[in-house]
């Protein structure tokens, strides 16, 4: 230890004094090389000079393209993220939020309230930069869609979902263009024929936000639904269609008529064969080989990376737009859901959290809704959002009702199909990319884009209220004398031990219990492939413990971003006896009943058992804690435990509450093979808590017990803490 010390101080001491002599011998150096720093008009060897140039210098660094980029960047996430938690919490799609945000950033409201501040964060050089990554942002935005876009629901989709579909986009589009006829005059850029305007109008009324509109169906519980199915299926054929649509439109307008956008369209199918023809059989090459975190590796990577950005290149020169290439590049992606998963995993959350909300602040740098400053203009942005809800709404309802469903159901769908969110915006900044719309026309349909989006919650809520039914109402179960429990977890181990609690709970006839496991991910921004994942991830251990039990488990899995609330919804839409979940510890608190788990016990119209998990293989010594003379109803609790597996029953009852009381004597006529004793004490030593395997206590004498002594908890062993 000794050497080492010294060794570190010599080495230190030796080549510091090394380093100082080389410096000084070094100023010799400075002679005839070192000059004025003519440029400031300072003197290096002044000392109040050299304080001027490091504030000067500091300025210059403060103001430099790269110090500027990475805090717009900063700036943008945090705005993104807190507008799209602001808006879940009240129901809505993160992606409103983060138009909002990106409306919030722009002239629209920073730049009208603290125009310099606006300017000093988004000075006009600064934008091409954004640009720029706001676009490699939309194209691995667009790969990702691609790849989420599954094919085989396409070819299995019934007529239905294809008549409704295309219903849902020739009406809005038919309206689309005929708006334009009474917008060109006054509204259309210079030099821009009516047909390009016409046209490009009418793509933009037809779009549905397949992303959006997965979520919002997930949200609601409804990817397992005939109606959910059904209108994910017309939003994945809406999407190929308006995608198709708009690599036309695109081309006419570039080419300037229909006639003169024939050679980019035979260059378009030329470019799509080969990508669906000769890239794709490569790809299922390497899919067959590389489907794993270690395998799907650099190598890998760069060509997958290096196939996109080629797809994008070609679809750009031909003239298609490079986010279209960007789309189908994610299209041929094989269906083999471990090589998407992994693939997804790589680049999803980078792209969508980094990149994606660079897109909506430029977005919002665009909008200026200061431009609509006449009762006119406001006239005319109220009939495009009029026109664009009735094309895409009724045109889905009625093509729906004509095909069979229930006007409730076709509503419902027009609602979702009415959805345009992000993707809506996408075509928009082509438009105004390509001079077809001006100023004016984007602002208003980013406004339409941003309230069809905020209104599809909304109009549902008011549908089902009409209809006097939810979204996921089921059938009325049979009452019957079996109990129903619900448990609901998180992490997919910590289901299992609440498994075993809830097997233990359960009256059981013929062998039968009646147990449904919840399983929530606490984010609805989610896409139905992940969703998929993490429901067969979350219930793996649980249904393997249930085979071994020899129970038949329901399973409910919801994604949203109010778990709390999404928990007591579950546990109120059945008649359960009981909703069954672990502990949970408020960040400021020690009290595991607090939190989100009091406003179980508050809110659910269920009794509600809380496990303080410290450890259980079997249930077979149990204390039970009668503190409070109301703590009676626990004793069903633990006959059922008795009945089940326990062996030993020990009941610490301070105030006599089982005196002559019927239940205790039910209890002991029932269990008179196992060993019940009744203690008039209540002893909370470490000695006398570790001899069982589980402590049975309600929910008042829990709080009561804590105030007056708080350590017994840590060394216990696990605890159900009941409410009546």
């Amino acid at each position: 230890m000794k050497k080492r010390v010294f060794f570190y101080i010599f080495t230190i001491v030796v080549f510091s004094s090394l380093l100082i002599l080389t410096l000084e011998y070094g100023k010799e150096l400075e002679i005839n090389k070192l000059v004025p720093n003519s440029s400031l008009g300072l003197n290096p060897s002044n000392g109040e000079s050299n304080f001027f140039t490091a504030i000067n210098n500091f300025l210059h660094n403060l103001q430099h393209p790269l110090a500027t980029l990475i805090l717009q960047i900063f700036s943008i996430i945090l705005i993104a993220r807190l507008f799209g938690w602001i808006m879940t919490k009240i129901g809505q799609p993160t992606v409103i939020g983060e138009i909002l945000a990106g409306i919030f950033l722009g002239p629209s409201l920073l730049g009208l309230l603290f125009p310099q501040f606006s300017s000093f964060l988004f000075p006009v050089e600064s934008l091409v930069n954004l640009q720029f990554l706001s676009q490699i942002g939309l194209i691995l935005f667009m790969f990702i869609i691609g790849m989420e876009l599954d094919i085989g629901i396409l070819k299995r989709s019934a007529h239905d979902a294809i008549v409704v579909s295309h219903a849902s986009i020739i009406f809005p589009y038919f309206l689309g263009v005929a708006l334009a006829y009474f917008l060109y005059q006054n509204f259309a850029p210079d030099n821009i024929s009516f047909t390009a305007f016409a046209l490009f109008i009418g793509i933009a009324m037809s779009i549905t936000a397949f992303p959006v509109l997965a979520r919002i169906v997930q949200e609601r519980n409804l990817t397992k639904d005939y109606l959910g199915t059904l209108a994910i299926t017309c939003a994945a054929v809406d999407d190929v269609t308006a995608w198709s649509l708009l690599a036309v439109v695109i081309a006419i307008v570039k080419a300037g008529d229909i006639s003169g956008a024939l050679l980019t369209v035979f260059f378009s199918v030329i470019y799509v064969m080969f990508m669906f023809l000769v890239v794709k059989r490569l790809l299922n090459r390497i899919a067959q080989t590389h489907f794993t975190r270690e395998t799907v590796n650099k190598p890998v990577l760069a060509v997958l990376f290096g196939i996109l950005l080629m797809s994008s290149y070609l679809t750009e020169v031909i003239g298609i737009h490079a986010l279209f290439g960007a789309f189908i590049a994610g299209v041929i992606i094989p269906a083999n859901q471990s090589f998407r998963r992994v693939l997804a995993e790589k680049i999803e959350d980078f792209s969508l959290v980094f990149l994606l909300p660079l897109f909506f602040v430029y977005t919002g740098l665009r909008t200026q809704i200061g431009l609509l400053n006449d009762i006119n203009l406001w006239v005319v942005c109220f009939i495009i959002i009029a026109v664009a809800v009735t094309g895409k709404f009724l045109g889905s309802a009625l093509a729906a009702k004509f095909v069979g469903q229930s006007w409730r159901d076709s509503l419902v769908l027009g609602a979702l199909m009415n959805t345009r969110g992000l993707m809506e915006l996408v075509v928009l900044n082509i438009g105004y990319d390509l001079g077809v719309l001006t100023p004016e026309i984007f602002t208003m349909m980013v406004l339409m884009a941003l309230i069809t989006t905020f209104m599809t919650g909304p109009v549902i809520d008011i549908i089902d209220f009409i209809n006097e039914r939810r979204l996921r109402l089921k059938p009325a179960s049979l009452q019957t004398n079996e109990d129903k429990l619900l448990i609901s977890f998180g992490p997919p181990l910590s289901g299992n031990r609440l498994l075993l609690l809830a097997n233990q709970m359960v009256e059981k006839h013929n062998g039968n219990v009646n147990i449904t496991a919840l399983h929530l991910t606490p984010s609805s921004d989610i896409s139905l492939q992940e969703a998929e994942i993490f429901e067969e991830e979350g219930f793996e251990p649980i249904l393997e413990l249930a085979k071994k039990l020899g129970i038949t488990l329901q399973t409910m899995y919801r994604a949203t971003n109010e778990v709390s609330s999404e928990i007591v919804k579950a546990a109120n839409e059945e008649p359960y006896d009981m909703l069954l979940v672990g502990s949970s510890k408020p960040m400021f608190s020690r009290d595991e009943t607090g939190g989100k788990i009091k406003y179980f016990f508050d809110d659910c119209n269920c009794s509600v058992g809380v496990l303080v998990d410290h450890g259980f293989e079997d249930i077979n010594n149990v204390l039970l804690i009668l503190h409070e003379s109301s703590d009676k109803f626990l004793l069903k609790y633990a006959g059922k435990f008795l009945t089940n597996s326990a062996n030993q029953l020990s009941i610490a009852d301070e105030l006599n509450v089982t005196n002559n009381d019927e239940a205790i004597f039910d209890l002991l006529k029932n269990n008179s093979n196992k060993k019940i004793e009744i203690q008039n004490e209540l002893n909370l030593s470490d000695t006398f808590l570790n001899q069982f395997n589980l402590i049975l206590i309600s929910i008042e004498s829990w709080n009561k017990i804590r105030e007056i002594n708080n350590e017994w908890i840590t060394n216990s062993p696990s605890i159900l803490i009941i409410n009546k």
